[in-house]
């Protein structure tokens, strides 16, 4: 037997304006930092076809590893920031 009166009660969700703003302003450093991470080893690729250029390739393949390496500190940043504004809950499933 399912006591009914606990479960019919609707689910109640408190996200705050502040908390809004600073997961969409993350959201778009981590999408601007997936696109330059693109950027650098599709041209870096490009780049490996010619021997006179396989330097400035291998520069570019350097710069989108520390790129990648920048996409959890730019989760973390967020998650620390929303703790420090008093978020309920710091999403871990949908981070970006």
């Amino acid at each position: 037997m399912t006591d009914r009166s606990t479960s019919s009660r609707p689910l109640t969700l408190h996200i705050g304006h502040e908390e809004l703003v600073i997961r969409g302003r993350y959201e778009v450093l981590s999408i601007i930092n997936d696109i330059l991470i693109a950027v650098w080893f599709t041209i870096g690729s490009v780049l490996f076809f010619f021997t006179s250029t396989t330097v400035v390739g291998t520069w570019l393949f350097l710069i989108g590893s520390i790129q990648l390496l920048i996409r959890p500190v730019i989760r973390l940043t967020r998650r620390i920031h929303l703790v420090r504004v008093g978020a309920r809950s710091a999403e871990t499933a949908r981070d970006f």
